[in-house]
């Protein structure tokens, strides 16, 4: 039986003893029959935790900005429990994510994330835990988890679509301790819906604001489609999440959000269990407040996993701890690309991000960088690819989905949408229509040329042609404004906080690399933010 989830509906603290001694449904960490099955003895251990905490703990401890070793030394330590935490995160979501400036971040809270705490706090201590244990993560909702939050890309079509299985990234984040605290919003069908709509928006979740200018900037400002991921983050509503990226869909709303993001390598995270868009270059990525925090998620996530064959590229590449290359002196002899013209400037915005870039070179040349002024051979990509491999993923995809989703095929989505318009495609859906027009096989002559000439510019004639003549360490670029290349290749990026613009918009710098290089570009990235520190938590009254 599914316990209904909580969609935009939140726990204050006055509800938690309530809650904690509700019957057990079963538990969003997908352990119903082994966490809290005995919950007299549970609520009523948890209730005096509860009690003191919000007495004692829930007052000292603050939430705003701390990061996962600061939340872990707290548990250890007992000054907060992680119940408290949990209790902590909810009250602030209620209070400025759907009250106050209304960020509409968080699309589904998970209606079992407090007893999932109250287990972590009875077994701390116990045996082996792992590096994320007791930290709450939101999760982009497109990526599924076997629990009691549906999966739905931010679609109507999909808001019953609970999966049968956890993704392989819930899986890893679960093992490695983490309290899935929801789903976030997002850009509706990962921002490959239609044309002209302002990211973040989807027709089940709404508009997802940036919290740096929630009545002032313009919708699409949050970035996307991570948007909710981004936002979230931000405004402190989780201590990591997860995003994906095709193209740009990290980057963006990570740098958007003044946040730490990194789009892996494609190979370096199994996609098994993520709503597709395009399998050659779909990624999940971890977005923090920190490169620190990023890095310690992004060891969780790797791993050689049969059910998405690519992976095995990444066996011998990829490690379960990056944090060993956060190096103070990462940037010192690094030799770093830029293509000014990725840094053209047409309006007060880019004038801007011009601005903060040029003073992110400053700080890198003052720890030793070489900064190389180079030409990225430009190629005119196109959709096709996308619109190929949209149409063939997402009708796999759908065939496991559970008999309440009234959809098997994009054809029916499209259909579905048609049913009510103004509601369901309140922007158009031109991308489905596109994708859906063409053919499903993946060996039509047309998509096989675009995939081998996208390969062909983005790596040989691109980015690996550029640094390896430069004898390069990475490129640079504002923002995303570089996404599409290695988007296209399949390769990383990690952008973190470079600073804001005269109207207050984050900027990010985002460091891009070969292949794999994703502990090269940590090092780089984790010098330049601890010799700038740039990044400034969002103000709500």
């Amino acid at each position: 039986m599914k316990k209904k989830s909580m969609i935009k509906t939140f726990v204050t603290s006055s509800m938690v003893l309530t809650m904690l001694m509700a019957p057990t449904l079963g538990f969003a960490n997908g352990n119903s029959a082994n966490a809290v099955s005995k919950n007299e003895k549970a609520s009523s251990a948890v209730s005096k935790n509860v009690t003191a905490g919000l007495a004692t703990g829930i007052q000292s401890f603050v939430i705003e900005e701390t990061t996962i070793e600061q939340i872990q030394k707290a548990l250890q330590t007992n000054k907060i429990t992680s119940v408290e935490l949990v209790q902590m995160y909810l009250d602030r979501i209620e209070k400025y994510d759907q009250n106050g400036p209304t960020i509409n971040s968080v699309l589904t809270i998970n209606p079992d994330a407090l007893e999932i705490a109250a287990e972590m706090d009875k077994v701390r201590g116990k045996g082996k835990q792992g590096p994320l244990f007791g930290i709450p993560v939101l999760l982009k909702d497109n990526v599924d988890t076997k629990d009691n939050m549906p999966t739905t890309a931010g679609t109507i079509a999909l808001k019953d679509n609970y999966a049968s299985e956890d993704s392989w990234v819930a899986k890893q984040l679960r093992e490695a301790g983490a309290i899935i605290l929801g789903k976030a919003n997002m850009s509706e069908w990962a921002y490959f819906m239609t044309t002209g709509v302002p990211s973040g928006y989807s027709a089940l979740g709404g508009q997802v604001l940036n919290p740096y200018g929630p009545e002032t900037f313009s919708a699409g400002s949050v970035g996307g489609s991570s948007s909710g991921s981004g936002a979230g983050i931000a405004s402190n509503f989780a201590v990591v999440a997860i995003g994906t990226e095709t193209s740009g869909s990290i980057l963006s709303p990570s740098s958007a959000n003044s946040l730490v993001g990194i789009k892996p390598t494609v190979g370096l995270v199994s996609r098994t269990g993520i709503i597709p868009l395009s399998m050659s270059q779909d990624t999940a990525g971890p977005m923090a407040r920190t490169v620190t925090d990023a890095a310690i998620t992004l060891g969780v996530l790797t791993g050689v996993d049969p059910t998405d064959p690519i992976t095995e590229t990444s066996e011998g590449k990829a490690l379960t701890d990056y944090t060993k290359h956060l190096k103070l002196d990462g940037l010192e002899g690094a030799r770093i690309g830029i293509d000014y013209n990725f840094l053209s400037t047409y309006n007060e915005a880019t004038r801007e991000q011009k601005r903060i870039v040029e003073e992110a070179i400053e700080v890198m040349e003052a720890q030793g960088a070489i900064i190389e002024e180079v030409t990225i051979p430009r190629h005119t990509y196109t959709s096709q690819v996308l619109w190929y491999e949209f149409k063939h993923n997402l009708n796999d995809y759908l065939k496991t989905v559970s008999d309440n989703v009234p959809v098997r095929t994009l054809a029916d989505i499209i259909e579905f949408n048609k049913q009510d318009p103004d509601v369901r495609m309140k922007y158009g859906q031109i991308h489905l229509e596109r994708s859906e027009a063409l053919s499903e096989s993946l060996e039509d002559p047309t998509y096989l040329q675009q995939r081998a000439d996208d390969i062909k510019y983005s790596r040989e004639l691109g980015i690996d042609k550029v640094m390896k003549e430069n004898n390069l360490d990475a490129l640079l670029f504002a923002n995303n404004r570089g996404a599409g290349i290695p988007a296209k290749a399949g390769y990383p990026s990690i952008t973190v906080p470079a600073g804001y613009s005269n109207v207050g918009m984050p900027v990010g710098v985002t460091f891009t690399g070969m292949a794999y290089s994703e502990a090269r570009l940590i090092e780089l990235a984790y010098s330049y933010e601890q010799n700038s520190k740039k990044r400034v938590a969002p103000l709500f009254e």
